[in-house]
């Protein structure tokens, strides 16, 4: 695509594209392609002026010849980011805020007065009936107090004042419904599907195709550990399905034949074929944002306080009023107070603020579930750490296969990918990546697979038994045994690689030597958790004793737990919790998924199992565990914000009141300055945290 550079810096330059306007779907394509281009650190998307800002590592040449490759038709973006575009979203409501500015003002400068009363009068109804309406239900709330000061402005022929009352309560209303609806959309786009790949049921045999290929009708199998891809019926088979990302309920729900499953939803035990019945993913994104704007977890305890305390304050507002008016006999002293309320402000700020939040978060590629879960990582104490995976790289390679029965290495491997390429864990992926890498062909030899959580699998190979895992599963589960002549070479397995055994009919065949590094930001991050306020950092892992106690040593973690089971970690932390502590728990595998559903903020990471990413409450999304650093930070200055709006909040209102009573200010100046403060804290709280 033709280009030119506008303003070039170190590592950073503004490029034109040679298109008169970008549509936002044009855009969204550009942005999604620059942002999954390798070396592109930061990019951002202008399309009225067609213009793209990029920040980059590595050759300058090689980023300008990725853009002169680009073309629109080449790139194969998920339906959801262009179907429910954020940059229309930002377009629609600036045009109601531009609009409704500029209708106010030329009302105000070119309609006679009583036409503009009876334009006023005939927009009161709404607002006196919400009023009304929350009278009836026995709520003395804010809509009442907003009625009362429209309904006594108009009664004393002070139409400007109700005017202007309406106008900005209007403005706040399309502020706040514009944030709303960015900080869902955002994260309701990050929650959604992004499957490239599934299992094709092809004539008795599983067959991996690109899901752009599945077809209503096709039959596709589900590993246990998976999500769901496609809305459809059970063709075959039985399991537990995880549906919180629907219906917000973590407890599994059993699919049998006939039953009926949803895109997004995880399969936690079992395996199961689907009979697809629909293939687009935008209704998921729908189903999404209903479940996110219905759900509890949305709002923080914090916010939730906010809303109750708005309430509670309405009757003193009222009540002041009247025994201002009582005690001075002046109508517009009295309507001072009633010009000023701290409702307003405390039910805008509040929630603008939890949804900036999170939606800031999914820009640095956290995406967090719901605003309590920042309320609760700014209260943590305790985190507890994964160790493969999670503190070690999130793509461990093979090393060595080491055989135990004769057969070649090469042929060993070729078995173990076959068994594990249909779990989503990070050793299982070390794995078939190895055997890619040799271009192994490994074609379905087995019958069905049975993986057994934090131990291994188990299948049937040429009416052999073919296990693969952990040493407690292969060797005390198993009972297999190690040939006897091959027992010194067994003893003698190099100690710095974790290893990965494979039995065949009860006798040892091969051990996978895996090479599992430190990420080497680990030690760094976990310093910086210390000085941020954790006071308990935790490893806990199912390596042996003396991988956990070197790795722990090297992270600077205050504890740490070997050979631990999936249950082991959730009872630590449901022990923890007992003992009045707010715990932190990251990991990728579905071993962690107990621990993540038992802690108050479960993190999981983005490269491992889509079970462990459903379950969790925030998922990151890059590799990088600073990450998690910055989430800490920005659920801090989160808390920060909220207290720093009660204070202004009430602080501002109440001089307001104060220099009311006293008659400094009159009840038009009193509106003014309270609904511009408002809005001016709407608009503050929009901004960034960590700017």
């Amino acid at each position: 695509m033709k280009f030119i550079i506008r303003h070039e810096s170190d590592k950073r330059m503004r490029v034109h594209f040679a298109v008169s306007r970008m549509t936002y779907k044009e855009a969204d394509i550009l942005l999604y392609f620059l942002n999954n281009t390798k070396n592109i650190t930061f990019a951002k998307v202008y399309e009225r002026t067609a213009d793209a800002v990029i920040e980059y590592k590595g050759k300058r040449t090689d980023i300008i010849n990725t853009l002169r490759r680009f073309h629109y038709e080449d790139i194969e973006v998920p339906a959801v980011i262009t179907d429910n575009s954020s940059r229309q979203v930002n377009a629609e409501y600036q045009e109601k805020l531009v609009t409704k500015i500029a209708l106010h003002y030329a009302t105000r400068f070119f309609i006679p007065l009583p036409v503009r009363a009876l334009m006023v009068i005939s927009k009161s109804f709404k607002y006196i009936g919400n009023g009304i309406r929350t009278l009836l239900r026995h709520k003395i709330e804010v809509p009442v107090l907003d009625a009362t000061a429209i309904g006594v402005s108009i009664l004393r022929d002070d139409i400007g004042t109700a005017g202007s009352i309406m106008f900005m309560l209007g403005i706040g209303e399309i502020l706040e419904e514009w944030t709303h609806k960015k900080s869902v959309g955002d994260l309701a786009r990050s929650m959604s599907l992004n499957i490239s790949k599934v299992w094709l049921s092809v004539d008795g045999k599983e067959v991996l195709v690109s899901s752009n290929d599945v077809k209503p009708g096709d039959k596709v199998v589900v590993h246990m550990g998976n999500v769901i891809p496609f809305d459809g019926k059970v063709y075959d088979g039985e399991a537990m399905v995880n549906q919180a990302s629907l219906t917000g309920e973590s407890v599994a729900v059993r699919k049998a034949k006939d039953a009926v499953v949803y895109a997004g939803t995880v399969v936690e035990e079992g395996e199961i074929t689907i009979l697809v019945n629909q293939t687009k993913n935008s209704s998921r994104f729908e189903k999404i944002v209903a479940m996110i704007e219905e759900s509890e977890k949305l709002k923080s305890g914090l916010e939730s306080k906010a809303e109750h305390l708005a309430d509670r304050l309405v009757p003193y507002s009222l009540g002041g009023t009247i025994l201002t008016y009582l005690l001075t006999r002046n109508v517009t002293k009295a309507l001072s107070i009633l010009m000023v309320d701290f409702s307003c402000a405390l039910k805008l700020a509040m929630p603008i603020s939890v949804l900036s939040a999170i939606r800031e978060a999914n820009a640095h590629d956290i995406t967090v579930k719901g605003g309590k879960f920042l309320e609760a990582m700014a209260e943590a104490d305790t985190i507890v750490f994964d160790k493969t995976g999670t503190l070690t790289k999130a793509r461990p390679t093979v090393a060595d296969v080491v055989s135990f029965n004769g057969e070649t290495p090469d042929e060993l491997l070729r078995t173990a990918a076959c068994l594990e390429e249909h779990f989503p864990h990070s050793m299982a992926k070390a794995v078939v990546n190895a055997a890619m890498e040799k271009n192994l062909q490994h074609e379905e030899m087995h019958t069905k697979v049975e993986y057994v959580v934090a131990h291994g699998i188990s299948t049937m190979i040429n009416n052999k038994k073919v296990i693969i895992g952990s040493y407690h599963f292969v060797f005390e589960d198993e009972k297999s045994i190690i040939p006897e002549d091959k027992k010194d070479l067994f003893n003698t397995l190099p100690e710095e690689y974790s290893h990965l055994y494979m039995a065949i009919d009860g006798a040892l065949a091969a051990v996978i030597c895996i090479e599992d590094p430190l990420r080497k930001e680990a030690e760094d991050v976990v310093r910086k958790l210390h000085k941020a306020g954790f006071t308990k950092i935790v490893m806990m892992t199912g390596d042996s004793e003396r991988t956990a106690k070197a790795v722990a040593g090297r992270v600077g973690v205050d504890e740490y737990y070997s050979e631990v089971l999936p249950e082991d970690k959730a009872g630590f932390i449901e022990k923890e919790k007992a003992a009045g502590r707010k715990v932190v728990m990251i990991g990728d595998g579905i071993n962690d998924s107990p621990a993540l559903s038992a802690a108050d903020v479960g993190i999981a990471i983005s490269d491992g199992a889509e079970i462990a990413r459903e379950i969790a409450d925030i998922t990151i999304g890059a590799d990088d565990l600073y990450r998690v650093v910055t989430l800490k930070n920005l659920s801090d200055a989160l808390m920060k914000r909220i207290g720093k709006n009660y204070r202004t909040i009430v602080g501002f209102n109440s001089m307001l009141i104060l220099l009311g009573v006293a008659g400094v200010i009159q009840p038009t100046t009193s509106a003014l300055l309270h609904n511009s403060s408002t809005i001016l804290i709407g608009l503050e709280n929009m901004k960034n945290l960590l700017d």
